[in-house]
């Protein structure tokens, strides 16, 4: 079926792990009639869990999407809704980093008990970073200890979040019936024996009528302060609408300046109609985002881009896949024109040219040809060659660059050797592939032993990959300890000089490089610019300078650890009309880079982990005095119902084997979550 663009949706699912976050995903693709029965993330049912890893250990490992349709209760206009399902251990955080990047908004679940916890803080920061409007469903509302205003205020408090409650919970735990929409000041209340699953409705309980009037005059407020027109309304006393109050959610939600917060029940199948309404009602169409932005690939000129049908075509690779039977798979978000199987495409970063064997509509890991992909579309493609994550395909007439996709640095490194001589010949290969697959993953080579080096986001991501190279390629290895992945960088600023020359007969090499590298604040990644007057350097060797430094930089200046967190400022050099090239002056910035270093000297980093740990209150002072031993430097203590709770940061290489002793401090009750968090001297 054909839509509009204005009528479809592409959001994802994301949370704190344990959430509910795939519940709820089960109870859309039911509710939206792709499912005939639910599936259960305990039982290993799920759908959108279809990995043999997701089903045994009861999480998401790899996001998932699938196509699905709604119409806005009864009567009301269709939507196409794709919707990608994230990971929320923060081992997989790289999988929620570039579903983001290609998704229109999201859907953000928060425990009604614990509210905002450590992952959650990382996947609404990586929203943040992509301009991904949202909408909050308060889950588990039936939990004992659930608190909707209090998951509320934890928003505010520790996202910075501006939340709108639009729903007023019936009750709470095992009181819990249903909600009153704030909206439409009607309450909707959900029998567990009703087999259709549909809310009833009905008049506010009598006896939250106060609270609910007050709730939404503090609605209307919120409002006023966020769009121009309910602000009108509001000064002037007017009565605002339903649709009115409607299409200024969704202004404000758009624009990132209000949260629409729900509640509900997932497992109970309780408030998921209204979280379907609200992604229709307030979360944006492709029409509604800003236009991607190409680069040129060689003039580096900005142009952007024409989300239409009409226009030439552009997509970007923001996951692959190796499937058994087809090979490789790319997984493309269509942002303008049109695909059919069989096209031609250029592959603007690698100049490549790629032709499509097949394009296909996502269900999970199930899939189905379709005969065209159009400007919006979230698709899969068979055939292609050379396509990698991050990736541009677009008509080989109008080759632009958009954004790439982000990858975490890896953490954790461990060393993997081939089990047999059989196993030799596939390692390589096979954790190849991975790494395609993954960015996330990065494969290195111990400078000592000459053993392969697997680095990832922790011991359960390494651990997961590991599983895949045998169950997936039939590899058998021995592993090695995990290993944290150190990092250096400058202590001062400090200026460097390379000359590269080379004369082997007829034409030489040359290239001389005068540079700058100054430390940049933790996490300020690498910046590069060119600093040069008078055309001592001509511009077209500028990418070839980069190139250099960028390639020492990863190699390392002393036991291969890789240099982050410095600026690159080109002030001068020389060339030959004759003989510079490109491989000339990668050398000589290679060269200028390891003078600027020397003088900078190096300072050592390590990884850090932000912990949420909870905890029952008798054993917690155990648990505190381990995080002590552990060089954690804790920032909050609080209470979470009837268990105590620690936030810390710990370097990672106290990390290992954590949960092995929480479980034993506190007899199998403590439980604890962790995200990266950046790094800091080693002192």
């Amino acid at each position: 079926m054909r839509f509009n663009l204005s009528h479809l949706r592409n959001f994802g699912i994301m949370a704190h792990v344990d959430a509910g976050k795939t519940t709820l995903a089960e109870r859309v693709l039911f509710f939206t009639g792709v499912n005939r029965s639910m599936g259960e993330v305990h039982d290993g049912q799920a759908t959108m869990d279809s990995l043999p890893e997701e089903k045994t250990r009861g999480i998401t490992i790899a996001s998932a999407a699938t196509t699905c349709f709604w119409r806005v209760e009864d009567g009301g206009e269709s939507f196409r809704f794709t919707l990608i399902d994230t990971p929320g251990h923060m081992d997989f955080t790289g999988e929620v980093e570039r579903s983001l990047r290609v998704l229109d908004g999201a859907i953000a679940v928060f425990d009604a008990v614990a509210g905002v916890q450590s992952q959650t803080l990382t996947v609404w920061r990586q929203a943040d970073r992509h301009g991904v409007p949202r909408i909050a469903f308060v889950n588990k509302m039936d939990r004992p200890g659930a608190n909707f205003a209090a998951a509320v205020e934890s928003m505010r408090k520790r996202l910075g979040a501006r939340p709108l409650a639009l729903h007023l919970p019936i009750g709470a735990a095992d009181t819990f019936v249903g909600v009153v929409d704030l909206v439409t000041m009607r309450a909707l209340r959900w029998n567990d024996d009703d087999e259709t699953h549909r809310p009833e409705i009905g008049d506010v309980p009598e006896e939250l009528r106060f609270e609910a009037l007050a709730a939404r005059e503090r609605l209307i407020e919120a409002l006023a302060d966020a769009d121009d027109d309910i602000a009108h309304a509001f000064l002037a006393e007017e009565a605002i609408s339903e649709s009115r109050l409607h299409a200024a959610i969704r202004r404000a939600t758009i624009a990132g300046r209000l949260v629409p917060v729900l509640c509900g029940s997932a497992y109970r199948n309780a408030g998921v109609q209204p979280v379907l309404d609200a992604v229709a009602r307030y979360l944006p169409s492709p029409l509604d985002v800003a236009a991607p932005v190409g680069t040129h690939p060689e003039t580096g000129d900005a142009e952007t881009l024409d989300v239409s049908e009409n226009a030439p075509f552009f997509g970007l690779v923001f996951k692959t896949e190796t499937d058994r039977h087809a090979g490789s798979v790319a997984f493309v978000r269509v942002y303008s024109g049109t695909l059919e199987p069989g096209a031609v495409t250029l592959n603007a970063g690698r100049d490549r040219r790629e032709r499509v064997s097949q394009v296909l509509a996502i269900h999970a890991d199930r899939r189905e040809s379709v005969d065209v992909a159009r400007a919006g579309d979230i698709v899969a493609l068979t055939g292609l060659k050379h396509a990698v994550t991050g990736d541009t395909l677009c008509d080989e007439g109008h080759a632009l660059l958009l954004e790439a996709v982000h990858a975490p640095e890896p953490v954790v490194t461990v060393a993997v050797e081939p089990a047999t001589r059989a196993d030799l010949a596939k390692l390589s290969p096979a954790l190849a592939k991975l790494a395609q697959c993954d960015p996330s993953l990065r494969l290195g080579t111990d400078p000592e032993t000459g053993r392969p080096i697997l680095g990832g986001m922790g011991e359960l991501h390494l651990e997961v990959t590991l599983q895949r190279l045998t169950r997936e390629y039939g590899v058998e290895v021995r592993v090695g300890q995990p290993c944290v992945a150190y990092r250096d960088t400058i202590r001062r600023e400090a200026t460097g000089h390379g000359r590269f020359k080379q004369q082997n007969g007829g034409s030489g090499m040359f290239g001389e490089v005068e540079l700058v590298i100054r430390p940049l604040p933790r996490g300020g990644g690498f910046t590069f610019a060119d600093k040069t007057v008078g055309g001592v350097i001509p511009k077209q060797f500028m990418k070839s300078i980069e190139q250099g430094v960028r390639d020492t930089m990863r190699a390392g200046l002393r036991d291969g650890v890789e240099v982050i967190d410095l600026a690159v400022e080109i002030i001068g050099g020389a060339y030959h009309v004759k003989d510079s090239n490109e491989p000339a002056f990668r050398a000589a910035g290679r060269l200028a880079f390891l003078d600027a270093a020397q003088r900078a000297g190096l300072q050592r980093l390590e990884p850090l982990a932000a912990f949420d740990v909870e905890t029952p209150e008798e054993a917690f002072g155990l648990v505190l005095g381990d995080l002590s031993s552990r060089r954690a430097r804790v920032e909050e203590i609080g209470q979470r119902g009837a268990a105590k709770f620690v936030l810390a940061v710990v370097p990672v290489a106290e990390t290992f084997s954590y949960a092995g002793t929480l479980r034993s401090l506190t007899r199998g009750e403590g439980t604890f979550t962790a995200q990266p968090a950046g790094y800091a001297e080693v002192v």
